[in-house]
């Protein structure tokens, strides 16, 4: 990989992942969105897999734009459901990103599972997309159960049903969580830290 400009695209067009992104990476990388480039045909996620999905995702917006680009695919894994909403979750109620119906969907799912069985887990897979290179990808994970009922008004899509392992007593939902907190255990904060050190390198950012 050749080294590149300080700054990389994150292809998509959800505000909350941009400032999420941009608050791990800090001021050393210019992180833009989708908003930030010219429009290009987006194809819809079809793959199987979180990584599938976010390799179809890097790999386009770098090809479209000419940018290092990253793109993730993350989502909830429930155990009662066998792993799903999965790769599903930000469309499980049917409507792209409708975190109210894709909460009260799930939520009446487990309506009678009871506590011990509310296991769960959030899942990110990130992919790093350079033009002319092989796309590299990293996973993260976070272990944690799913409460009753929505708690806390920080982050987003499920987060407000999550309790992750760290903070199960006294129990605490993610959407109850101090972003930098979140940040240091999150699945997409660990995805990133884990390609942290590949990004640095191709953006020629040293420490």
């Amino acid at each position: 990989m050749t080294t590149g400009t300080g700054r990389v695209l994150l292809a998509t067009r959800n505000a909350k992942k941009l400032t999420e992104l941009r608050r791990i990476l800090g001021p050393q990388v210019t992180v833009l969105g989708l908003a930030d480039v010219p429009d290009f045909p987006e194809e819809p996620e079809t793959g199987a897999t979180f990584a599938e999905n976010a390799i179809d995702k890097a790999v386009q917006a770098a090809a479209a734009t000419g940018e290092i680009s990253l793109a993730d695919d993350s989502g909830l894994s429930v155990d009662a459901l066998n792993g799903m909403p999965g790769v599903l979750s930000a469309r499980w109620s049917g409507r792209h990103g409708d975190d109210a119906a894709n909460l009260a969907l799930l939520l009446g799912q487990l309506h009678d599972v009871p506590d011990e069985r509310r296991g769960a887990e959030f899942v990110c897979a990130l992919a790093l997309a350079v033009p002319g290179a092989e796309p590299l990808v990293e996973h993260g994970r976070w272990r944690g159960r799913i409460v009753r009922e929505p708690l806390g008004h920080n982050g987003f899509g499920y987060d407000p049903v999550f309790v992750p392992v760290e903070y199960d007593d006294p129990a605490r939902t993610s959407a109850e969580l101090e972003p930098a907190a979140k940040d240091a255990l999150s699945h997409r904060g660990r995805a990133i830290g884990a390609m942290l050190p590949t990004l640095r390198r191709v953006l020629g950012i040293s420490g």
